[in-house]
């Protein structure tokens, strides 16, 4: 598949077309509807595109940019929507049978931030069930394949998300990450997935897997664009009170800063010593010690820190996730909204549309999430696996009194074959590097730092940072990005 740059677009550049008059709204749109066409039918990013109402949208921007009232720069960009985040008047599916007829009669707040500014959201992106997976092989409805080698998993589970980008489809797309489901799928395609800091931009309107895990957040074809489609989406939100009321990250003009120097001078790089252990496959370790080279021949300083309590943190993420998704996913019974199987009464309805409607994944984490909250373990497991919770973010906080930001990898293998990983725990420890991350609640991005030897893939790098430390996160990762480049 051609992944040339003339087919993999950014935001700033198309910005500076439309504005040029190089192109209209009308022209980009048709030209993603094309892509689709040419490329879709293999990578099976998209489970639905609404193209009257994308060109609908597009006339309009070109209409508000030819009278001088364009509404930002990125008036008339489309960017691509994870099918568990609700857009007016569209699926929100969620990738589940279950849920397969529900239409959202309203936006979630990052969409609407971004309809704002004039964007354009554009079809439904194909996902792991309810977020539950690592490969986009557990979608009920297709599996999404890597654009770079389509015998191979994009990742998950906003692998709809990251294949789209990655096959030049659209030139951006939104996700959500609980467990490294933005980072994960960004490293496996070659793009950067940006993981905010817990509460930076709304989760009102994203379906819930695990609520204190949970956030939106944008992937893209470089570190500035995601940093624009923060800047767009952040901020505090009346209709989510986990959402924080914090100044802007101003996360642009700190990327561009980044872009435009290509200099790490006087930034402190911690290298987490647990995150360098024995399980890294070769080609992801020959791309890790070439980006601690690449950092430090930018003039950054490494310092060797410890996370001491990440060897737990996969065990402790797997308790409090599936916990929160039994509760979450309790609403879903087929009687409200939903596909609904009838049975003799209620109860055996509740069982027939539940059972039909779940797939393995979803029930597994479910079943997994009860036991852990039923009477007898709920001290045992909930309520310790919070305690040691609170240890990792305390590790956290403490690496950053020596450093400014972690440098680690994001995967401990480049992205596998269809059906590799059969075993659910080898599976669960695909997101080893990334579920810290989200247990602390701070800030990381996946930057792509070259390709495994062995397979081409390609590899990502992870940059770490404190909570609302964006800012400096994608400063650099920016210009990690340029020097690489």
């Amino acid at each position: 598949m051609d992944l040339s740059e003339k087919n993999r677009q950014t935001l700033l550049g198309l910005a500076g077309d439309l504005k040029a008059k190089k192109i209209s709204s009308v022209e980009l749109v048709n030209e993603c509807f094309k892509k689709i066409d040419e490329r879709d039918n293999t990578v099976k990013a998209f489970l639905s595109v609404d193209r009257e109402a994308a060109l609908k949208a597009a006339e309009e921007a070109d209409k508000r940019r030819a009278e001088g009232k364009s509404l930002s720069d990125f008036d008339g960009i489309p960017v691509g929507i994870k099918d568990n985040i609700a857009v007016r008047g569209e699926t929100l599916s969620c990738a589940s049978k279950l849920l397969k007829p529900v239409v959202s009669p309203y936006d979630a707040t990052a969409v609407a931030r971004l309809r704002d500014k004039g964007i354009i959201p554009f079809g439904r992106l194909n996902m792991d069930e309810f977020a539950m997976g690592s490969s986009c092989e557990n979608s009920a409805f297709q599996k999404t394949c890597n654009p770079c080698d389509t015998e191979r998993v994009p990742g998950g589970s906003s692998g709809g998300s990251a294949a789209a980008v990655a096959a030049g489809l659209v030139p951006a797309t939104l996700g959500s990450d609980t467990g490294g489901s933005i980072r994960q799928p960004a490293a496996f395609c070659g793009t950067v997935g940006l993981k905010p800091t817990y509460g930076r931009i709304s989760r009102y309107g994203l379906v819930a897997f695990a609520s204190s895990l949970d956030q939106i957040s944008p992937l893209s074809n470089s570190v500035t664009d995601a940093a624009a489609l923060l800047d767009i989406m952040a901020g505090v939100d009346r209709m989510d009170s986990t959402s924080l009321d914090a100044a802007a990250p101003n996360a642009l003009a700190s990327a561009l800063s980044g872009a435009a120097s290509g200099s790490l001078k006087g930034v402190r790089i911690g290298l987490p010593e647990e995150y360098f252990a024995s399980g890294l496959s070769s080609g992801v370790d020959k791309v890790m010690q070439n980006s601690i080279e690449l950092a430090k021949s930018m003039g950054a300083e490494l310092v060797k820190v410890s996370l001491p309590h990440t060897k737990y943190a996969v065990a402790v993420y797997y308790i409090v996730a599936t916990a929160e998704a039994s509760a979450n996913l309790a609403r879903f019974d087929g009687i409200r909204y939903g596909d609904r199987k009838e049975g003799r009464d209620l109860i055996d309805t509740y069982f027939k549309s539940r059972g039909a409607g779940f797939g393995d994944e979803v029930k597994r984490r479910i079943l997994l999430g009860t036991y852990v909250l039923s009477s007898g373990y709920y001290d045992a497991y909930y309520l310790r696996a919070q305690k040691v919770r609170t240890l990792i973010r305390k590790d956290f906080e403490e690496a950053y009194k020596q450093c400014d930001i972690l440098l680690t990898p994001v995967t401990p293998n480049a992205a596998f074959k269809f059906g590799e990983k059969s075993d659910p725990l080898q599976m669960y420890l695909s997101d080893i590097f990334t579920i810290a991350l989200n247990l602390s609640g701070d800030c990381g991005v996946s930057v792509p730092g070259g390709k495994d030897e062995a397979t081409g893939m390609p590899v990502g790098v992870q940059f770490l940072a404190p909570a609302l430390g964006e800012a400096k996160l994608l400063g650099a990762a920016a210009a990690f990005e340029a020097a690489l480049k």
